[in-house]
């Protein structure tokens, strides 16, 4: 059987896999509108790179170190340089399963926007859906660190007159971030008037 066909399998198999899953998910969840499906949006495709950047800074210089230390054993030349070795093989493994699961995360991650409210899912294990009521929105912020900027990403976070609120939104382009803060304060007075 040609290597083509064998990818074509898979791939149907995968896109009928999604389409029971978002089924379900649209089941559980109840975020399917009567008049169709709500159209979920995902985070920035610059996020990845974002992500990339942020295992290597933490990842190489632990690598250095595990490398640096083996030096200090003192033993010979050779036993140094596999330890030197293995060091920076432990931390770029770790670097890739910890990047691996980051890339996951962010996938997982989706907000729509619907007549009366937001909803933001998110997990990979225990998937959550925040429904967040635009008439019960205290304030909305855009907050982006440094590295953000420089990726020009940027998180909503939603504040709400309940305590536990976690609804936010992170890697978003800045300009997307900057028009759901503004859109979601209208809503959020246009509501709040309506009490």
């Amino acid at each position: 059987m040609p290597s083509g066909t064998v990818r074509a399998g898979r791939a149907g198999r995968r896109r009928r896999a999604e389409a029971v899953v978002g089924r379900w998910w649209g089941r559980v969840g109840g975020v399917v509108e009567p008049g169709g499906a709500t159209a979920w949006r995902g985070l920035s495709g610059r996020l990845p790179a974002l992500l990339r950047l942020e295992v290597l800074l933490v990842a190489l210089p632990v690598a250095l170190v595990g490398a640096a230390g083996a030096g200090l054993t003192g033993r010979s030349a050779a036993a140094v340089a596999v330890r030197a070795a293995a060091a920076v093989l432990l931390a770029a493994a770790a670097a890739g399963l910890a990047l691996g699961v980051r890339l996951r995360r962010a996938r997982a991650w989706s907000y729509a926007e619907r007549a009366d409210d937001l909803l933001v899912r998110r997990g990979i294990l225990v998937r959550r859906l925040s429904i967040v009521p635009y008439g019960r929105m205290q304030f909305v912020d855009v907050e982006s660190g440094v590295l953000s900027r420089r990726f020009g990403l940027a998180e909503v976070r939603l504040h709400t007159a309940a305590a536990a609120s976690d609804a936010r939104i992170p890697g978003l382009d800045a300009a997307e971030a900057d028009r759901l803060r503004d859109r979601l304060t209208a809503l959020g007075e246009a509501r709040a008037a309506g009490l």
